[in-house]
């Protein structure tokens, strides 16, 4: 399996962990302009349903219509402002008002009624549509993008185009969701997942069921890195006990019922497959120095109303993990906070953290995306 090297490469600059003039730059070079994930489809069952995806001082509806397709609008009214839905999640009757004026919206952003707005000359309803958002549903996952012009899906992930329909993500439920709140850099949480080099140390039990030397990447470079790592019972899963708390999927074959496959998603995920199960994480920058972190597990669903079904054991191990990764983060983003601190170099068995840099340098070059702000004067 290729391999990409580290050799001669170093971590990023501390400029980049505690300033927060780049931590503004983030945003609008990487942040407004990336597909992000937002969420899954079973969040949307009924029409009406809708949740919402945050960001910053970003609020997106995503929600599903009446004919049953999935939308995405910026959460204010056309009027003054004011944030339409209020709650993380719920169930939108016929249509969404606002609760300042009561201007109201059908699900699909047309604007349908507006008190008294009749009185004024040359208003045309038609003309204030709430505000639409990019959205791309990739095999059940919900992608939204707040750029003006946003690249397409399948050429800035390319790496998901086509693979892990074996584990029917469309298909499944979160059976559990936690949520993490850390007081470091977004950036330090993708160099922890890249790398198992800190397993033996940090994680014994982790290691004991997957050794860190059985790790392989087949995406080494790009938005979308990792691979496959073997696990030490190639008939059991990653658990507290190592056994499956679930049949493995059906459409795996022998070699991918051995394996748990590990990959991030620039800038904001990390999804890994099990035999059993597929545990998502998603990143949200709160600060320069505090992330949030959404951890979902996913089963088919035929599994979860199977007599007995208990997904614990998937998601003990796994929390546990989680906060030794944690811990792991807070305790480097102290160090690195550092003004003493001066960027390390990297070992072979971090050639996936270089290769984030690569591509977290490839975006912070680019040109901001022009704001289409008109000048006017009224």
């Amino acid at each position: 399996m290729k391999k990409r090297s580290s050799l001669g490469q170093h971590t990023l600059d501390r400029e980049y962990f505690v300033s927060n003039e780049v931590f503004q730059i983030e945003h609008e070079r990487i942040f407004f302009r990336s597909w992000l994930l937002a969420g899954h489809i079973s969040q949307l069952e009924k029409p009406g349903s809708y949740f919402l995806f945050e960001l910053e001082r970003e609020s997106v509806i995503v929600l599903r219509d009446r004919g049953g397709d999935i939308r995405a609008f910026h959460n204010h009214c056309r009027h003054r402002g004011s944030r339409l839905c209020r709650e993380a999640s719920g169930e939108l009757g016929a249509t969404i008002q606002c609760p300042y004026h009561a201007w109201t919206y059908g699900l699909d952003g047309a604007l349908r009624n507006v008190p008294t707005m009749s009185e004024v000359a040359g208003f045309d309803p038609a003309n204030y549509p709430l505000h639409a958002v990019a959205l791309t549903n990739w095999e059940g996952f919900l992608f939204v993008n707040l750029a003006n012009q946003p690249q397409p899906f399948a050429d800035a992930l390319p790496g998901l185009v086509g693979r892990f329909r074996e584990w029917q993500p469309s298909e499944l439920r979160a059976a559990d969701r936690k949520v993490y709140e850390v007081d470091a850099n977004w950036k330090m949480f993708f160099h922890n997942f890249s790398e198992c080099y800190h397993c033996p140390l940090a994680h014994p039990l982790l290691n004991k069921l997957a050794p860190f030397r059985n790790s392989e990447n087949d995406l080494d470079e790009g938005p979308v890195l990792g691979g496959p790592m073997w696990m030490t019972n190639r008939e059991g899963s990653m658990t507290l006990g190592g056994e499956r708390c679930a049949p493995p999927f059906v459409g795996l074959n022998d070699e991918q019922r051995g394996r748990v496959y590990y990959y991030t998603l620039f800038p904001g995920a990390f999804f890994s497959f099990h035999p059993d199960y597929v545990m998502v994480h998603r990143l949200q920058p709160l600060a320069i120095g505090r992330t949030r972190i959404v951890c979902e597990w996913y089963f088919h669903p035929d599994a979860i109303a199977a007599p007995g079904f208990d997904p614990q054991p998937a998601i003990a191990l796994w929390d546990l993990t989680n906060r030794q990764d944690w811990d792991l983060c807070l305790n480097a983003y102290r160090g690195v906070t550092s003004r003493a601190w001066q960027a390390g170099p990297y070992s072979e068995l971090e050639s996936q953290l270089a290769a984030f840099d690569r591509q977290y340098l490839r975006a912070m070059s680019e040109e901001p995306e022009p704001k289409n702000i008109p000048l006017r004067m009224v």
